[in-house]
């Protein structure tokens, strides 16, 4: 029997997703919100409050709420007061980058507020206390301020007022856009949002299909791709130079997801799904001759970036557990059942908690990217979606009692 069917496996995934929810015991911040974790699973001080970090915890501690973790509803709400409190700007609408002392409040970005949707719909879902009415927000904001109908793709970033969008448009903001829009979907009834991520799905799909199934991540104000954006810094956190290994794994379960829900994605569905999944296995693991998978390559394939970050391993191994659920093709139970034993030798750290967040080349804990190990959201989500049907999204199939 492959690892994702064995009752054995789905049982040492929970006994994970308990070790890492003990170590973000931590994550509340003072006033709302939640920290950036050190190493030792202590709030960074060095980090000020950030939106994506506490609206990730929201979602986290709120599945954690819907599984009946003792504790796990307040840390909930304590993360969600962040969002309803001091990260929102009462003044303009919408949610600032941060809560810090100086904080930028030059950017409101689209990868945040989708992460907002995200954390309304599992906070709903649990039912925290003004979470429907963040939800409600939050999705007027994404709808009114980001969606570009005319593209089916959302901008990247305004002005703290509303009243300059930047000309970037990129798609990593577009990939969170649809995991919230899915979320939203399930919560609310609205196909409107179902159709909204397949369209941004199909854009993707047309973009990576035309440059050999590497994800375009960087585009002008009309869509035109811009390859070589960041290649003065190609370890960006956002904005890497190149393809990132981590997305077109992380794009190939959304489309699972997006069919799954009932729509359709031109191009896309299951094969584009296995396309994008092959393109990043072939050109990122282990392509430098050590196990692991580099962060970024050239747009031949060529590692750039040799650091192995731990979301991407996350990705990695949902994408095939999705891939499994889909074909039951054994090829991507091995692949599954080989990136786990990578996972348990290298990336989870069994002396100071939770996940080493990057590791350098050789596979050594490296923090030139990711210093600590800033929150729970990839690591949790990887050990739930094995647990999981494609559809619904990750949130209503917890709330429904669909966790295997």
């Amino acid at each position: 029997m492959a690892w994702p069917d064995l009752p054995t496996h789905r049982d040492w995934l929970g006994r994970e997703l308990t070790r890492l929810l003990e170590f973000g015991r931590e994550l509340p911040a003072a006033g709302g919100g939640a920290a950036w974790l050190d190493d030792d699973g202590h709030p960074d001080a060095s980090q000020p409050v950030q939106t994506w970090i506490t609206a990730r915890t929201t979602h986290v501690y709120s599945l954690a709420a819907l599984l009946g973790v003792p504790g796990a509803s307040a840390t909930a709400e304590a993360a969600l007061a962040g969002l309803t409190g001091p990260l929102h700007d009462d003044e303009h609408g919408g949610w600032f980058a941060d809560a810090g002392p100086g904080r930028d409040e030059g950017t409101k970005a689209c990868y945040d507020h989708a992460f907002v949707v995200l954390a309304a719909s599992t906070a709903t879902l649990a039912g925290l206390p003004g979470a429907r009415d963040l939800l409600d927000e939050a999705l007027a904001t994404l709808l009114t301020r980001f969606w570009d109908d005319e593209a089916g793709m959302c901008v990247d970033a305004w002005d703290r007022g509303f009243t300059t969008v930047d000309p970037y448009r990129g798609v990593n903001g577009n990939m969170h856009s649809v995991e919230a829009m899915l979320a939203a979907y399930d919560v609310t009834g609205d196909p409107a949002w179902l159709q909204r991520a397949a369209r941004i799905t199909t854009n993707v799909v047309a973009h990576a299909s035309a440059n050999g199934w590497r994800i375009p991540e960087h585009y002008d104000a009309q869509w035109v791709p811009q390859p070589e954006l960041n290649a003065d810094k190609p370890g960006d956190k956002f904005k890497p130079y190149g393809a990132t290994i981590g997305h077109g794994l992380e794009w190939a379960r959304l489309l699972l997801h997006v069919e799954a829900a009932g729509a359709d994605v031109a191009g896309g569905g299951l094969a584009g799904a296995t396309a994008l999944f092959d393109r990043a296995v072939a050109d990122g693991w282990a392509a430098d001759g050590a196990p692991g998978f580099v962060y970024t390559t050239d747009w031949s394939g060529a590692p750039v970036v040799h650091d192995r970050m731990h979301w991407v391993i996350a990705e990695a191994t949902a994408a095939a557990a999705a891939l499994y659920r889909r074909t039951g093709e054994a090829r991507f139970a091995d692949d599954y059942r080989r990136w786990w034993d990578y996972a348990e030798q290298y990336v989870l750290d069994r002396e100071r908690g939770s996940w080493h967040h990057q590791l350098d080349a050789e596979n050594h804990p490296a923090a030139t990217v990711w210093p600590g190990k800033a929150d729970l959201y990839h690591a949790v989500q990887s050990v739930l979606i094995p647990r999981l049907p494609l559809a619904p999204a990750i949130g209503k199939a917890v709330a429904d009692g669909l966790l295997a």
